[in-house]
C-alpha cells in the first residue's frame, strides 16, 4: 500500500455501474444553496437563484432543492448524493455562469469518489490478460454499425411461423374465396 492511501477512507463503489443503460438514474438526492442576502460574496448565488433555479428545478424533478437564506456568511452549496456521500463547496465571490456549471457538475456525478480508495468485491492471484467478459464480446462487429432492426440480426427470422400468424393467413384465404362467389 503507498502512502497515498494511508489516510483515505476505503470502500466499494455504491452507485450503479451500469447507469443509463436500461435507463438513468440522477445520483444526486438534494442540494442546499446557502446564501445571504445582502453580503457582497453571495451576488452570484442570488443571482443563479433568481434566474436558473427554477428551470434548474423543473428539469430534474428528482432533485430536492433547499435554500438556506444565512446573515453574514459565506455563500455554499451543499449536494447528497443516494449513496450517502454529501459534497461541500464554497461559491464565495463566483460569478452566475460559474455557479452554474459547478451545479450541473455536481447534478452529473455520483458522489465524493476521489476522496474514497476503491476496493473490489472479487479477488485472484492471476488476473486475466483478455480483460474482463461483457455480454457484448462475442458480439458480430457488423452489429456496430447495422440500422436496427434489422431482420439480420433478430431472432424472429428463425422461429416458425406462430399460430396467430397461421389463422390470420386462413382468415383471409376465406374472404378471398367468399368474395368471388358474393359477385
Amino acid at each position: 500500500m503507498s502512502n497515498s492511501n494511508l489516510f483515505l477512507k476505503s470502500g466499494f463503489v455504491r452507485a450503479p455501474l451500469q447507469n443509463g443503460v436500461g435507463r438513468y438514474v440522477c445520483q444526486l438526492q438534494r442540494i442546499v444553496l446557502k446564501f445571504c442576502k445582502s453580503h457582497g460574496g453571495s451576488r452570484g448565488l442570488r443571482d443563479y437563484i433568481e434566474q436558473d433555479l427554477v428551470d434548474f428545478a423543473s428539469n430534474n424533478p428528482s432533485v430536492v432543492v433547499y435554500l438556506k437564506p444565512r446573515r453574514h456568511r459565506s455563500p455554499v452549496v451543499v449536494a447528497e448524493y443516494l449513496n450517502g456521500d454529501r459534497v461541500w463547496m464554497s461559491m464565495h465571490n463566483k460569478t452566475h455562469s460559474e455557479i452554474t456549471k459547478w451545479i450541473e457538475v455536481l447534478r452529473t456525478q455520483q458522489g465524493d469518489v476521489s476522496a474514497t480508495r476503491l476496493r473490489k468485491y472479487q479477488y485472484t492471484d492471476y488476473p486475466s490478460v483478455q480483460g474482463p467478459w461483457t455480454p457484448f464480446t462475442y458480439k458480430d462487429p457488423k452489429l456496430n454499425v447495422a440500422e436496427l432492426p434489422d431482420p439480420e440480426f433478430g431472432a424472429n427470422n428463425r422461429l416458425p411461423m406462430s399460430a396467430t400468424e397461421q389463422l390470420k393467413i386462413m382468415f383471409e384465404k376465406k374472404q378471398l374465396e367468399i368474395k368471388p362467389k358474393e359477385e
